[in-house]
């Protein structure tokens, strides 16, 4: 609920105003509205909401097939490496697309994350750092989810995607020690969430009618009682309700053939268009699942097949978000686990390599055309700008406008958002 407190243009009254953008874009969420259509608004909630999309190449897309090709070279492979946007910089030939907007984007070639394992791996780009034995580390959405969500929203905080039966138990989300409250949407099998659609035998008359009783009821119950919770109850009733209400926000049907055809038909496409539908109404983290990049045999073959994919698909998303004024505001991240080994094995595939390898980011806080770090001439090891996970997320955190140092409390004991080690990659920030 927005506070009864009126903005008077006082910085104190931040927060106020800041709970009025979140109702706002909630209520747009509710009603279907598009709130965005007024121009002071737009600007203001464009402004104050950041947002993250997750770009999940599951199973670890090769480095050398992607960011950083090495033509000539005995690990290189088949594929040419071609100009981009940003002079001096070139990219795989499979990604004709990116390489034409690469000026948005910041390519980091220097991760050294020292684990080659699927499922720790995973966890690791995940969390930004290895759990301990007795505290579980939120990852990546959900901090985002405590950091940029609205307290009021009925939007969903975090939403995953990840339709592919394999490596889906390496990396689910997780809230750790942040609770349940911040733990994601998982879509494993629909594009709609399951469960939350009114049953057909009840009227909308009916549904309004049942919630504005309980809602009488609470009010009346609670006037005499202050109780965490009470509140606690309430507002797990609130989300509920917002998140049937936000049901069509999953529905691409709601978008025009025009930009259903930039997406492309492929599962990815179509659940990257819902993550930008999700992020516009106020969503803070989305994760878009694509699987699986892991190329033992006929790596060539895999990365033909998958990476124009990615191309088409990445080069779409920037566009929409830049088009409907979001790009400033939203963070793409394209990631993995681990990359893939330089050395081409018997069965012309690249096994699991995460000495040195490559990771990109557009958008909010990221200056567009950087191009961090390097491998050496076979791509076997980093000669410049190393940097592992927890610098990695210092980095995201930086570009977000969260401070990468800021400590969560479990008791008395101060859990820094990243490593004590860590630093953010200033080079890469706007």
């Amino acid at each position: 609920m927005v506070s009864r407190k009126m903005f008077c243009g006082s910085p104190d009254h931040g927060v106020s105003r800041r709970g009025f953008l979140g109702a706002a874009g909630a209520f747009a969420a509710m009603t279907g509205l598009d709130v965005l259509q007024s121009p002071s608004l737009a600007a203001e909630m464009k402004d104050k909401q950041k947002r993250v999309i997750l770009l999940w190449l599951a199973g670890g897309a090769s480095q050398l097939e992607t960011f950083d090709p090495k033509p000539g070279a005995s690990t290189g492979g088949p594929f040419r490496a071609i100009k981009t946007s940003v002079p001096g910089v070139e990219i795989s030939e499979l990604m004709p697309q990116m390489a034409k907007r690469l000026h948005h984007t910041c390519i980091i070639r220097s991760l050294n994350t020292r684990n080659g394992d699927h499922g720790s791996g995973a966890q690791i780009m995940m969390r930004g750092r290895k759990d301990e034995a007795a505290l579980k580390y939120p990852d990546l959405g959900a901090v985002l989810a405590r950091e940029l969500g609205q307290a009021d929203s009925k939007v969903p905080d975090y939403v995953s995607f990840y339709f592919a039966t394999e490596g889906q138990s390496f990396a689910p989300g997780a809230s750790g020690f942040l609770g349940a409250r911040y733990a994601p949407m998982e879509m494993y099998k629909s594009m709609i969430p399951e469960n939350i659609a009114r049953l057909p035998g009840i009227s909308d008359l009916d549904h309004t009618a049942r919630a504005d009783l309980r809602e009488l009821i609470s009010r009346r119950f609670n006037h005499y009682r202050t109780n965490s919770t009470l509140a606690s109850h309430n507002e797990a009733y609130s989300r509920v309700r917002g998140l049937m209400a936000s049901e069509t926000l999953f529905d691409i049907s709601k978008e025009s053939q025009a930009t259903r055809d930039k997406y492309g038909p492929t599962l990815f496409g179509e659940q990257t268009l819902v993550a930008r539908r999700l992020v516009e109404a106020g969503v803070p983290f989305v994760r878009v699942g694509r699987a699986w990049w892991d190329s033992h045999g006929q790596n060539f073959e895999t990365h033909h097949e998958m990476v124009p994919e990615l191309d088409h698909v990445m080069a779409a998303l920037i566009d929409d978000l830049k088009d409907r004024g979001l790009l400033d505001s939203t963070l793409i991240i394209t990631l993995a686990e681990f990359g893939r080994t330089p050395q081409i094995n018997a069965s012309l595939g690249r096994d699991h390599f995460a000495s040195a390898w490559s990771m990109s980011m557009t958008g909010c806080g990221i200056k567009g055309g950087a191009c961090y770090g390097k491998t050496d001439a076979l791509g076997n090891k980093v000669v410049d700008g190393e940097i592992g996970a927890g610098d990695l997320f210092a980095t995201i955190y930086s570009a977000l406008g969260i401070n990468p140092k800021k400590n969560y409390y479990i008791g008395s004991r101060p859990v820094p958002l990243t490593d004590a080690h860590t630093k953010p990659v200033k080079a890469v920030l706007a």
